[in-house]
């Protein structure tokens, strides 16, 4: 055979050997980033004998410009109109097939912002038309995977009065319930008893008469004192709820000490004000406290009695508003959850109906009407967030429902921005309720994925919360933030699962990240009850979830952090309700982490004896509330260290992971290493590892935040999927 006869075989097996990845790969195959043959079955899933599925939306397409402007058009009417049509009218236009003219083709991303009154944080949900495959893919994946906190049948439980309380999704008390409740029978074998838990409205007597007539004008107190007193409160409170207008309270305050026998409606009305406030203001002076009532109750008792019915609240509805307030406010600082509940749903209807909600014209009410319409408005709105989240139940004021601005303080810019971020952070509560615990516990069946998108969007809020209310945690002789204490608190604690002027704000993250990252916490939990070596095996199968899980770690730290601090300077709020709820969710993580990491056992001890440091001081002022739940996390605590000295396998070289080959796998660290490959903030000891006792709570940045999310991929929620299946969770 001649060499030209034989140059078209040798050209046919050369061409043979160059395959080419399909432009129509198989889910499995794109997530896995392998070839597909694109015949279906592909041959990588025939040799597995695995389901092959193919999804077109995965496919990348190519749009033009003109397009991509008519549908921000769509949706710019859409937002502006709040209807829905619009937007299933943009959907079912989409081209068949795309233009090929002289526009330049672009691969970008459509952007859905909600804006809520200017510039209030936004919930951002990208739908990528370059890259789809990452949420195309999942439908199949995670058809299984649930939040354990909003799935299958709902949890009761039943006090020792015979009272049933119901565990509501979110709520920072029904989570520990949880907690010992699964870890009592775990090892007890049985149910908790119902004298060993805490319950709502059981903490403090208000020694409640309903025959009891109101207090009268001789029982207030003197004008001096008085002014003292609502002094205290404005330096607790006005920081970021506006609980009364200064201008018109204080005007009434001189006029009833000036003649307090005239009598009139309005001024009936404002008395119940005046001893709410008063009843604030004998809270935050009184330290410390002591017997089963808490001060200033008394006030607050008679304020109740003199309560008028709704029809006659109506005649001042602004005013009936901050009462209301007032008293959900105070209850909630009690421990009367559920009353304080039902009087914020009060107050919501009551401004809704009302208007406040609305864009209220300054032209035809004027500024300083309009000013306090939405100052009572975001109040409102900030604490029935807050408050139906702890009560762990769904949101009952749409966030496109509200159109009002935020308020400005005049002279007060600093004001103006913590309430400003104040309202931001609640906003993204009801976004991570909404996101990571709606009903049957199903979010496009992955609560990972929805999980990411929260964080993500929370990231957004890291630079400027750090930028404009810095915490210098080490600096002993500036002191510590009041206002931005209290804020950063919040942002953490909804990184978990969202007071006196200048320490509030740092609280708010803290709440956040614990709120987003909790339900992974208590699924390892439950694994690691069943065993010791599962639990760790499955960690060391992924680097990103020990990242989900190291965040809500971290913040549970940096919770301490902040309040230690706190501590130092006497700045702990002992009768506000944030200081104590964000130690207790966090204190509850720092007992659970050693259950996970074995091996840091010894330096989350360290962490453990701060918060219940922190404790001591609160329950030494008085607090009732605290010293119940030291009680239970003590006892909660005591049975977790039975668990972690009871005999395990030898954890220290677990079996090396046989995944196949992902991009997963490149990512992941060493057999083992139980922390992630994140860049973390420098500690300002040399060599302290993040779970050393020497770590002071470095907050992380947006960055470092955001290359933990991006890290979240289709690969680790069918992982955590099947994690769950296969231990019954």
């Amino acid at each position: 055979m001649s060499p030209v006869a034989a140059a078209p075989d040798l050209h046919a097996v050369i061409s043979s050997r160059i395959t080419k990845r399909s432009s129509n790969a198989c889910a499995r195959c794109r997530r896995q980033k392998i070839k597909c043959s694109g015949a279906h079955p592909c041959a990588a899933c025939s040799r597995r004998k695995l389901s092959c599925d193919f999804d077109d939306q995965d496919q990348k397409i190519l749009v033009t410009k003109g397009y991509l402007t008519s549908l921000q058009e769509r949706i710019a009417n859409l937002e502006q109109n709040g209807g829905q049509r619009l937007y299933a009218d943009a959907e079912n236009s989409a081209p068949r097939v795309q233009s090929q003219e002289a526009d330049a083709t672009v691969e970008t991303s459509v952007v859905t912002r909600l804006d809520v009154a200017d510039g209030l944080g936004q919930e951002v949900q990208v739908a990528s038309v370059g890259d789809t495959s990452q949420h195309g893919s999942l439908e199949s994946d995670v058809s299984s995977l649930v939040n354990p906190f909003s799935s299958g049948p709902s949890a009761f439980m039943t006090s020792e009065s015979g009272r049933i309380y119901y565990l509501g999704t979110s709520s920072n008390w029904s989570f520990t319930r949880r907690l010992l409740s699964v870890t009592y029978e775990h090892v007890h074998k049985r149910p908790i008893p119902p004298t060993a838990l805490l319950f709502d409205g059981e903490t403090y007597d208000l020694g409640w008469q309903s025959d009891r007539a109101a207090t009268s004008a001789a029982a207030l107190p003197t004008i001096d004192y008085a002014t003292h007193l609502v002094n205290t409160v404005r330096f607790h409170c006005g920081q970021v709820f506006h609980l009364f207008d200064e201008d018109v309270f204080m005007g009434h305050l001189r006029d009833h000490y000036a003649d307090s026998m005239q009598r009139c409606p309005a001024r009936d009305l404002w008395l119940v004000h005046f001893q709410l406030i008063l009843a604030f203001g004998k809270a935050f002076a009184t330290k410390p406290r002591h017997g089963s009532r808490p001060p200033g109750v008394g006030f607050f008792v008679n304020a109740l009695h003199s309560l008028p019915n709704m029809t006659v609240l109506w005649r001042d509805p602004v005013q009936a508003i901050e009462i209301l307030c007032c008293v959900g406010l105070y209850l909630h600082c009690i421990d009367y959850r559920s009353s304080a509940y039902n009087y914020i749903g009060q107050a919501v209807r009551m401004a809704m109906s009302q208007g406040l909600h609305t864009d209220v014209p300054i032209e035809q009410l004027g500024e300083a009407i309009v000013q306090r319409y939405r100052k009572v408005w975001w109040t409102v709105y900030v604490l029935d967030r807050e408050m139906t989240s702890l009560m762990g139940l769904p949101q009952s004021v749409r966030d496109e429902d509200v159109h009002t601005q935020l308020p400005t303080f005049q002279g007060d810019p600093f004001r103006t921005v913590a309430f400003i971020m104040r309202t931001k952070l609640s906003h993204f509560i009801a976004s991570i309720d909404r996101a990571v615990y709606r009903p049957d516990g199903r979010l496009d069946n992955n609560f990972l994925m929805r999980t990411k998108d929260a964080l993500a969007g929370l990231a957004g809020l890291t630079d400027e919360l750090h930028e404009r209310f810095p915490l210098l945690l080490d600096n002993d002789e500036s002191g510590i933030s009041r206002l931005s204490a209290h804020l950063h608190l919040l942002y953490n604690q909804v990184r978990l699962s969202l007071n006196a002027p200048g320490r509030q704000i740092q609280g708010l993250i803290v709440q956040c990240i614990v709120l987003a990252t909790r339900p992974l916490l208590f699924c390892f939990f439950q694994i690691r009850l069943e065993s010791l070596g599962s639990c760790l095996d499955l960690l060391n199968t992924s680097s990103t979830v020990r990242s989900v899980l190291q965040m809500c770690l971290d913040s549970s730290q940096h919770v301490v952090s902040i309040l230690e601090c706190l501590q130092h300077q006497g700045l702990l709020e002992t009768f506000l309700s944030f200081d104590l709820e964000a130690l207790f969710i966090s204190t509850t993580n720092i007992l659970v982490a050693p259950t996970l990491y074995p091996d840091s056992a010894a330096s989350w001890a360290q962490w453990r004896h701060k918060a219940h440091m922190v404790y001591d001081e609160l329950s030494r002022s008085g607090n009732l509330i605290a010293q119940a739940e030291q009680s239970e996390l003590e006892r909660l605590g005591g049975m977790l260290d039975s668990i972690d000295s009871s005999p395990a396998r030898n954890v220290s070289n677990p079996p090396p992971n046989h995944a196949e080959p992902s991009s997963i796998a490149h990512s992941e660290a060493a057999p083992g290493e139980l922390h992630p490959p994140l860049t973390m903030p420098p500690t300002p000891f040399p060599g302290g590892s993040l779970f050393d006792e020497n770590y002071f709570g470095t907050e992380l940045s947006a960055a470092q935040i955001m290359d933990m999310v991006n890290s979240i991929d289709s690969g680790h929620t069918q992982w955590v999927s099947q994690a769950m299946v296969e231990h019954g969770i």
